[in-house]
């Protein structure tokens, strides 16, 4: 069943506010392979809250992630990302079009501080596949 179409232009709540710490920037950057010498964190790191916001979208309408494909994703940055930082990502459906049965989900997220300052939004391509027949 395809996804529905009113979800174009839709913004989800925000997540819960994250604090951005040395240790979590360590272990994200551990994680992906890196070593960490302190400053700013990675300019992938706030796929962190991106992905928590997307985990909510996809719960809040019942879409199993076990069919999702991450197809892209971008980040546009306002200033790097620092440990102290407390952050939040809000997630808006972007566009939603279907191609051989799949449904191909373009969202946004805007990551804010806790002035509500944007530091960075991330877009990203997911490939919503159809059920098997």
């Amino acid at each position: 069943m395809p996804v529905d179409q009113t979800l174009i232009g839709r913004v989800f709540p925000a997540t819960k506010p994250y604090s951005v710490s040395e240790e979590k920037v360590r272990e994200f950057v551990t994680a992906t392979g890196g070593t960490y010498d302190g400053g700013a964190a990675p300019a992938t790191f706030p796929i962190v809250l991106a992905f928590d916001a997307m985990n909510a979208f996809l719960e809040a309408e019942s879409i199993d992630l076990f069919r999702i494909v991450h197809g892209e994703q971008k980040f546009s940055y306002q200033r790097p990302v620092r440990p102290g930082d407390v952050l939040i990502a809000t997630l808006s459906v972007a566009s939603l079009r279907q191609i051989g049965g799949n449904d191909i989900i373009g969202t946004t997220s805007e990551i804010t501080d806790e002035a509500g300052a944007l530091v960075c939004a991330t877009s990203a391509t997911l490939v919503h596949r159809a059920a098997a027949e």
